[in-house]
Order: C-alpha cells, then sequence, then structure tokens
C-alpha cells in the first residue's frame, strides 16, 4: 500500500496537535495522538517503495512538516509537563502515586 494517503492524513492530525497545544487542550492532544500513533502504524505495516520522484519530494515534504508541528507541540507541552512534575513533587509522600 502507498503510504502517502496516509502521511497526508498523519500530516493533517499533526496540524490538529499544534492547535490543540497552544489552546491548551489535554484532552484532545491526547485523542489526536493516538490517531497518529495508528496511522503511523499502519504506515510501517503497508509501505511499498516510492514509485516517483515527485512521491519521494511529497514524502520528504510531509515528514518535515509533521517533525516541524511535533516540535512545535513538545514547545506547549514540555511547560505544562514540568508544572505537573513540580505539582507531584510537592504533593506528601505517598500521595503522588495514590489516585
Amino acid at each position: 500500500m502507498n503510504s502517502l494517503p496516509l502521511l497526508e492524513d498523519m500530516r493533517q492530525l499533526s496540524s490538529h496537535m499544534v492547535e490543540a497545544a497552544r489552546a491548551n487542550d489535554w484532552d484532545r492532544l491526547v485523542t489526536l495522538e493516538q490517531n497518529v500513533s495508528a496511522l503511523r502504524v499502519r504506515i510501517a505495516d503497508n509501505d511499498e517503495p516510492v514509485s516517483s520522484a515527485a512521491e519521494r519530494a511529497r514524502k520528504i515534504e510531509l515528514m518535515k512538516q509533521i517533525l516541524a508541528d511535533d516540535a512545535e507541540v513538545r514547545r506547549h507541552v514540555e511547560p505544562w509537563m514540568e508544572q505537573v512534575r513540580v505539582f507531584l513533587g510537592t504533593l506528601p509522600a505517598g500521595r503522588a502515586g495514590n489516585t
């Protein structure tokens, strides 16, 4: 199976992930990431060799865009994660692991 349509879908989802991260919509971000992960598995399981130079160029362009989106998401998520770590570190002993 040609993975180009799946990469197009992944790029669309990664763009939505950036929007969710910017909006601090963590639930939506998690859902989108799960969808991206499922696409990643499908691509790995079903990819065929690139058939043309144009297809190769498009795949490279999509992957660069996806990686740029990932960097942007991390730029928003990492400060939030640090706040969570600090918060969990201030809980009384025994509370951080109990839910």
